[in-house]
């Protein structure tokens, strides 16, 4: 579900300013009439927003396919283009033999949605990644490769077309008829209209809903009569009126809570689409950008989120306020219809707004913190950093070889059963400790292995361990080859030096040198054999001290580089002025709770100055979580180093 969240980023990112332009159209029509400006904005805004589902059609299939190919974009077009034009309603006539279009069944005309994108762009995916290297005979080898791939996509997609041909119809006729059901439950009703519009959303179903509610289906017409100042004063608009609080305030305080959750280095890339989807549901009503951000990522949250549209709905539909809209709940249409003779109350709905807003944020803040859900800024590392062609990794010859080695030295691939890392080392369980050997690994590169018990293995490496762990895993799964010609050295552990730049690599000076540091973190200092871990004990990193923490922020010990963090949040790396290579590593095994109770404060290059808070840390989780707070202050360069705290 993360991997499609991540993808759907790719499309969503394009629709905020979509819906500002469409919404600017919108007003400048309604208050000035149709004219060339507002006919232009309108255009370009539905250019997108018109054609949302294809565009998650081609992100999804990017996104989901192992590597982000061209032709995996292709497919996802390919099946989006198959489905959507045998399911049109001028073919569905063909196949029918009805007598006219308009005779064709309903639900056809809402056949292009995005749960229909989303289906074909997992169609693109799945066959690029299982067809791109079919080999076919000489005679059809041109069709070969990725070739193959379109065409195969175009199979599947034929099936997917006859399955919903027959499906598709109840499933939309089945929702028409709740939804004239739900009619006769007055306030509850709008709240469970409200609850199911958004829960639908991700399916496109939602439509079939607000046909019943907001036009003449079942009599209700409720968004015309509105807009033509006819109907009930005080009952028309009670199946609109809900959605302004939310769109406008709710849903900006759930992006201010994610935005203040997101980890301190992806703050950046998280503030982009949460105030830009914020600035569309406010301005415009326009809500994709938003939800979309977070549906996939942290499905409980757009469920808590449905529920509070169902019960903004009942709250509204109960208080003397109605409102309605032409384009949806934002903040131009609760402008341009403030004197409609239909609008009762209309102040009312900023005073449910703030609340909104406030419930919103505090609900989504608790529910992140406290269950630690993937929202934009918070995804695993492994979702983030795939091999795509926006990843700005690069796997170097030398960490093919190194991580060559340690699968030699580890027994094989076949004895590998689970790979992960830390801030230092790989972390490993094997089928059998006895094939591991010790002395080749140390001549591969790693500074030391060890062995806790049972099955687990750790070799620690250094800074990089991430590039060498990457090259493991590749070299296993078959996606890469050792390099051929490629120079033996092992690979730099230096976090800004790379591997033919000379990095200097663990422990590869032994110069005498006394470090004077401020103290990075209040508590008392011990010696680092102290710290009951043997890597840090017996040096294996490098020479340091330790400190029993009393306080919750590692701060710059002295102006420095920052050489390296990790989204887990437990440890940081610096380069000081001279080069020297500082780690600060906080508790022991905390990297087991993934970032729960960390908090980076800055981000990779970023230069310090003596006194910069680095990162924060919650010593009451570690410790619930059964880790010792010791933070070790490790030099990784200078084997001779010793390391003064005042």
């Amino acid at each position: 579900m993360q991997r499609l969240g991540r993808s759907i980023m790719l499309p969503v990112a394009v629709l905020p300013v979509a819906a500002i332009l469409s919404g600017i159209g919108y007003w400048i029509t309604s208050a000035a009439g149709s004219n060339l400006v507002s006919a232009f904005l309108s255009a370009a805004g539905g250019a997108l927003l018109d054609n949302i589902a294809l565009l998650f059609a081609v992100g999804v299939s990017i996104g989901m396919a192992t590597k982000a190919d061209g032709t995996a974009a292709l497919a996802g077009l390919v099946s989006w283009l198959v489905v959507t034009t045998l399911l049109k309603p001028e073919t569905v006539l063909l196949f029918t033999g009805v007598g006219n279009v308009n005779e064709v069944d309903p639900a056809f005309l809402r056949v292009q949605n995005v749960f229909v994108g989303i289906i074909c762009g997992l169609i693109g995916a799945w066959c690029y990644d299982r067809f791109k290297d079919t080999k076919l005979p000489d005679a059809l080898s041109f069709f070969s490769g990725k070739r193959s791939v379109a065409i195969v996509t175009a199979g599947f997609s034929l099936v997917l077309a006859i399955v919903l041909f027959f499906v598709w119809p109840f499933v939309y006729g089945g929702l028409v008829g709740f939804g004239e059901w739900i009619v006769t439950l007055g306030p509850l009703g709008a709240g469970i209209y409200g609850f199911f519009n958004r829960l639908l959303i991700p399916v496109g179903l939602h439509h079939a809903l607000n046909s019943v509610f907001w036009f003449d289906v079942a009599g209700i017409n409720d968004l015309n009569n509105f807009l033509a100042g006819e109907g009930t004063y005080g009952v028309t608009g009670q199946y609109m009126t809900g959605f302004f609080p939310v769109m406008m305030f709710g849903l900006p305080g759930a992006a201010l809570a994610m935005y203040l959750t997101a980890k301190t280095t992806r703050k950046k890339l998280a503030y982009g689409i949460l105030l830009s989807g914020a600035f569309a549901s406010f301005f415009v009503g326009v809500t994709e950008p938003l939800e979309f951000a977070f549906m996939f990522l942290a499905p409980v949250l757009y469920l808590v989120h449905a529920l509070f549209m169902g019960i903004s709905m009942v709250i509204s539909a109960i208080l003397p306020v109605r409102m309605g809209f032409g384009f949806s709940g934002g903040f131009i249409d609760l402008v341009l219809n403030w004197t409609n003779p239909m609008a009762e109350n209309p102040w009312l709905i900023p005073v449910m707004g703030v609340f909104w807003f406030l419930i919103y944020f505090g609900v989504f803040y608790f529910f992140i913190k406290r269950f630690n859900l993937k929202t934009p800024g918070r995804e695993d590392d492994e979702i983030l950093e795939e091999d795509t062609e926006y990843d700005s990794r690069s796997k170097d010859d030398a960490y093919l070889i190194t991580g060559a080695r340690f699968i030699d030295a580890l027994g094989g691939k076949e004895n590998i059963v689970e790979l992960d890392n830390c801030a230092t080392r790989l972390r490993m369980e094997v089928a059998d400790v006895s094939k591991v050997d010790d002395t080749a690994l140390k001549r591969a590169g790693a500074a030391g292995t060890m062995k806790p018990g049972g099955k687990a293995v750790q070799v620690v490496y250094g800074l990089n361990v991430q590039f060498v762990k990457d090259a493991m895993e590749d070299l296993i799964s078959g996606r890469a080859q050792v390099p051929s010609g490629a120079a033996p050295e092992r690979a730099s552990t230096s976090p800004v030096a790379s591997p033919d730049a000379g990095g200097t690599g663990v422990l590869t000076d032994a110069r005498p040198t006394t470090l004077r540091l401020r103290q990075p973190v209040a508590g008392r200092v011990v010696p680092l054999s102290e710290v009951p871990d043997p890597t840090f004990a017996d040096g294996l990193m490098g020479p340091g001290v330790a400190v029993e923490p009393t306080g919750d922020t590692v701060i710059a010990p002295a102006a420095a580089t920052v050489g390296a963090t990790f989204d887990t949040g437990h440890a940081i790396a610096l380069v000081l002025g001279d080069g020297t290579e500082l780690l600060i590593h906080v508790g022991i095994d905390t990297v087991s709770m993934k970032g729960d109770g960390f908090e980076t404060l800055v981000e990779k290059g970023q230069r310090v100055s003596e006194g910069t808070p680095l990162l924060r840390f919650d010593r009451a989780k570690i410790a619930a979580a059964g880790h010792p707070t010791i933070t070790a202050i490790v030099v990784l360069n200078n084997a001779g180093a010793t390391v003064e705290l005042r």
